[in-house]
């Protein structure tokens, strides 16, 4: 298997040659004025900004996706959020996250590029929420769906936008993938 070298990120930080705390002191600062949603590549040479960088994104609350390792560089991915876990869903058609594998449907997985390649359900097909307008060829209006994000937000308005478009079998999958618990695939 291909090991991945880099991901889809929206900015980069090199912290390179910086030691703690600085790698965390600058990815706060960018993170400062990231877009809830974006996604930070940190690339350290510090062997402990992985833990670090986890440790400090799980306590201000976004979403620490996962690290490469390219020939003595670490890659940190870290997703900006702000509080989504309180949003209230409003569309209407939901499934159970239980349900959607014994079940004939697609399963959508609109979380960006990197957060599916560090662990999706296998036979997933990818469409990150900015890309779906551009990509609503790709899917069948005939099939059902079943759209999933991290927390149910990002899938909650996917599927808004999916029946505004003619798709009638749409379900919002809750909870997200925060709470599945079977086998992931990886990309990575």
């Amino acid at each position: 298997m291909e090991v991945m070298k880099s991901m889809k990120a929206d900015f980069q930080l090199d912290a390179k040659g910086l030691s703690c705390p600085m790698p965390i002191v600058k990815t706060k600062k960018v993170m400062a004025d990231l877009v809830d949603g974006q996604i930070l590549e940190v690339a350290a040479t510090d062997k402990g900004s992985k833990a670090d960088i986890a440790a400090w994104a799980e306590t201000v609350g976004h979403q620490y996706i996962g690290t490469l390792e390219d020939d003595g560089v670490l890659k940190h991915y870290i997703r900006k959020c702000t509080n989504d876990q309180i949003e209230e869903m409003t569309f209407d058609q939901t499934i159970d996250l239980e349900q959607i594998t014994s079940r004939k449907g697609l399963i959508l997985d609109v979380r960006e590029e990197a957060e599916f390649a560090f662990g999706h359900i296998a036979g997933a097909k990818s469409i990150p929420m900015g890309e779906l307008e551009t990509r609503l060829s790709e899917l069948d209006k005939e099939q059902e769906i079943y759209v999933i994000c991290r927390t149910g937000k990002r899938s909650d308005m996917a599927a808004q936008k999916l029946a505004s478009r003619g798709f009638t079998k749409v379900f919002n999958v809750l909870p997200g993938m925060t709470s599945w618990s079977g086998d992931l695939t990886k990309n990575i």
